[in-house]
């Protein structure tokens, strides 16, 4: 019985040796896997946070990018209002109601403060005599007589 006892002691110790084994082994793989979460949890926050930073550079870049179309789109608003008022003007010129500022132009003193002078009086205002007309504004006498 002695051999027996031996034995079975021999193979309750290989036994205990192999469960021990086998549980330091798996406590290895848990300490393993749980390394391997920790990696990958820095790594996903990393990733997020990089994308987060692009995300914000881009978003400012936008934010830049629609400044610069509202600021373009108002200088075309503008450009096309100055192109409307040249048409309207080009319009009053071919109706010939902007017959006044073209003698203005021609002479800045005709058409202000005259009343006797307008589009429609074809004396004093559309003379070819300038020496005559400088008179007739002179005096205002004979710019009634002329009349």
């Amino acid at each position: 019985m002695s051999t027996g006892l031996i034995v079975v002691i021999v193979v309750v110790a290989i036994i205990a040796v192999a469960a021990l084994l086998l549980v330091a082994s798996r406590g290895r793989r848990a300490a393993a896997e749980r390394r391997r979460q920790r990696v990958l949890e820095r790594r996903r926050e990393q990733a997020a946070a990089e994308h987060r930073e692009a995300a914000e550079t881009r978003t400012g870049r936008a934010e830049e990018a629609e400044h610069r179309a509202r600021l373009a789109t108002a200088r075309a608003e503008r450009e096309r209002a100055e192109a409307q008022l040249h048409e309207e003007s080009a319009r009053a010129h071919e109706l010939g109601l902007a017959d006044d500022d073209l003698m203005r132009e021609d002479d800045p003193g005709i058409g202000e403060n005259d009343p006797g002078i307008g589009e429609n009086d074809p004396g004093d205002a559309r003379a070819e005599d300038t020496g005559r007309r400088e008179e007739v504004a002179a005096d205002p006498r004979q710019r009634n007589s002329d009349r």
